[in-house]
């Protein structure tokens, strides 16, 4: 069925991702920062979990620098989703979010679903104080503003989240990976080290997957739900047998 774009969404991925650019060195958006590096080191840590690694810790830093160390097979397969799941996982991330908020209108449940995701981040991986205390603070935020803000304003939050979120995905990809003197202290160096590729090429094809799953998951967080016509063809036939 046909759907189409949804302006009023459009607007707001915009104008959050412009709030985004134009506010990115303030104080104000350093927790959502965090927020996005949290979800980076989570992909790392969901992929170390399902190629049957451990993980031992997820820091964070103010810096806005995060690590996961764990430990994994000794096989190139395992090493190479780990190593990925990073920018790949956290343009994953994005992805849901702006489904969740834009296509299925989401709202509190997930505010819920990210405190229930940083309770768990906290109490079960952090180490550090830095990283605990991020954890349950805006995990807590999260919890009490899904109990108490409007319906209008929770999902304003939820919509900026997901905006901000995907916008530092890419941003993130930009600094990191095409930034020669960062990539090579990357999750591509990494890569590098235990492949004959390239870490410029590895930045290659994750920037082309991450980009591509963000316009993909945005182009269909933007479009309105299919709606049935199969109603107004049983009236038509009603009206046009009497």
């Amino acid at each position: 069925m046909k759907t189409e774009l949804h302006f009023g969404r459009a607007a707001l991925l915009l104008g959050s991702c412009v709030v985004g650019v134009f506010f990115w060195d303030t104080v104000a958006l350093l927790p959502f920062k965090l927020l996005a590096v949290m979800g980076h080191e989570t992909g790392h840590a969901l992929a170390t979990l399902l190629v049957g690694g451990s993980v031992e810790r997820v820091t964070l830093s103010l810096n806005e620098s995060g690590a996961c160390m764990s430990r994994t097979p000794d096989t190139f397969f395992s090493q190479a989703v780990v190593y990925s799941a990073g920018y790949v996982g956290s343009a994953l991330i994005s992805v849901v979010l702006l489904i969740a908020t834009f296509r299925f209108n989401a709202r509190r449940a997930m505010l819920r679903l990210a405190a229930v995701w940083l309770v768990v981040m906290g109490f079960f991986y952090a180490r550090d104080s830095f990283t605990i205390a991020f954890a349950f603070v805006m995990a807590f935020a999260f919890g009490l503003g899904s109990k108490v803000l409007p319906d209008s304003v929770v999902g304003a939050v939820n919509g900026f989240i997901a905006s901000f979120t995907a916008l530092y995905a890419a941003m993130d990809l930009k600094d990191d990976l095409w930034n020669s003197v960062v990539r090579s202290q990357s999750d591509a160096a990494l890569l590098a080290d235990i492949t004959w590729i390239p870490a410029i090429v590895w930045a290659a094809i994750w920037t082309v997957l991450s980009v591509a799953v963000l316009l993909i998951g945005a182009s269909f967080a933007l479009r309105d739900k299919p709606r049935s016509t199969r109603l107004e063809f049983v009236g038509a036939a009603r009206q046009a047998s009497r």
